[in-house]
């Protein structure tokens, strides 16, 4: 049986516990928010450049939330091969991705991780 002072004690730990666990949610939040403003900054500031490339591979990324309403989102990649042998990987649209065949052959254009087209040769 608890005695008052372990009901203080537990109480006293669940109200330290909360506003440290608000405060870790609200910090990933910021730093998300900043990589992804990061990361567009320097998409902008990258030049944008058009190179023969194949599509070695392609594949998506099904994400879920719980909840009362299920939700489920999906994410398309696509990854090209250059002619210098690297390899890049980069975000697509559903659209976009569907249009795409392993192994097709043509013109990348992108600009630091932002697909910008792919025209088949």
């Amino acid at each position: 049986m608890m005695g008052m002072g372990s009901f203080d004690m537990m109480f006293g730990l669940m109200s330290f516990i909360g506003p440290v666990v608000f405060l870790l949610v609200i910090g990933i939040f910021v730093a998300t928010l900043i990589r992804g403003v990061g990361q567009w900054n320097k998409n902008n500031n990258s030049p944008v450049l058009t190179v023969d490339a194949t599509v070695v591979s392609k594949r998506t990324n099904v994400s879920h939330s719980g909840g009362e309403h299920h939700h489920t989102s999906t994410s398309y990649y696509a990854t090209f091969q250059v002619e210098s042998g690297s390899r890049i990987e980069l975000p697509l649209s559903g659209p976009e991705y569907g249009m795409l065949v392993e192994g097709d052959v043509g013109t990348l254009t992108f600009q630091g991780t932002r697909y910008l087209g792919f025209v088949r040769q």
